[in-house]
């Protein structure tokens, strides 16, 4: 039993994501690689064993035995060695600048001596519709800007309830969900123009000195530092399900406002590069045409 001040503590596997054992410990995708380098080998040794030593043999097997198990049972950056390498070949492989264009550009300009091209950037999202509605790998999914709430500032028994009612809300995800907690760039430039616009509207020349101060150390701050804001996004498939999702989130005391196509845009704009200057306005949703041009 949980007193009203005494603290929840709950426990989360490490491994929860782990996957599962098949034989000695071992999951299937290990047992496969332990048994195709086995069974290559004893192809080999069947067909070429009498161009060899049986010294050489016994060599051989030993070195590709243990490279096998240090690659099947390894870890590197809490990956197994095996996925850590196929992603580390990859990484190689593929071009390091991604930009929407086309691979034949790429190829002309390296075959006249020009500098290459970035290579396509190509998407997941397949579209946006005005409502927020974002297509990826042919489902629907929701983006939900959350807040977020302090846990350590509740009582005991508050926070049994938070805990309880945010287990309920992960146990009621019928589909892949994903929350993203990312740190991006904060423009304070537009909080210090407001402030300062204000400052003669104010009655008082001591309220005035004080807002244009306040104005003058947003803009310094902005100019001088790299403010840093933190989003919390919630990425739910299925309409319905977001629905819910914002339904159980408000019930915790966390501010859930599901994204519009505008705002989804934006969102996926900042991820991919999460430092860049904001742009100021609405961005144009995928395939709606743009009727309205902003002059300065």
């Amino acid at each position: 039993m949980i007193g009203n001040d005494d603290i929840p503590q709950t426990s989360v596997p490490a491994d929860i994501g782990a996957p599962d054992t098949i034989a000695w410990g071992l999951t299937f995708r290990q047992l496969a690689i332990l048994g195709t380098v086995a069974f290559v080998g004893w192809m080999l040794y069947s067909r070429l064993g009498p161009l060899l030593p049986q010294a050489a043999w016994i060599t051989i097997a030993a070195v590709v035995a243990a490279v096998t198990v240090g690659v099947v049972l390894g870890r590197r950056d809490g990956l197994p060695l095996d996925v850590w390498l196929r992603h580390g070949l990859a990484f190689k492989r593929n071009p390091r600048t991604l930009a929407p264009g086309r691979t034949r550009a790429s190829a002309v300009a390296a075959a006249n001596g020009m500098p290459t091209v970035p290579a396509p950037l190509r998407s997941p999202v397949t579209s946006i519709s005005a409502a927020g509605i974002l297509t990826s790998e042919g489902g629907d999914r929701v983006l939900i800007a959350c807040g977020t709430t302090n846990i350590h500032l509740r009582t005991g028994s508050e926070q049994s309830a938070l805990l309880d009612g945010f287990a309920r809300f992960l146990n009621a995800l019928t589909a892949p969900a994903q929350i993203v907690v990312a740190a991006q760039r904060h423009d304070l430039s537009a909080h210090a123009e407001t402030v300062a616009d204000q400052v003669p509207r104010l009655s008082h020349p001591a309220l005035q000195a004080a807002a244009a101060d306040h104005a003058a150390f947003l803009a310094d701050l902005d100019n001088g530092r790299d403010p840093l804001r933190r989003q919390v996004v919630a990425v739910i498939t299925g309409e319905h399900a977001a629905e819910a999702a914002v339904r159980s989130l408000s019930g915790l005391g966390i501010e859930a406002t599901p994204l519009d196509g505008p705002a989804v845009a934006a969102a996926l704009a900042g991820a991919v590069d999460p430092f860049a200057t904001v742009v100021p306005g609405p961005r144009a949703v995928p395939g709606i045409p743009i009727t309205l041009r902003s002059t300065p």
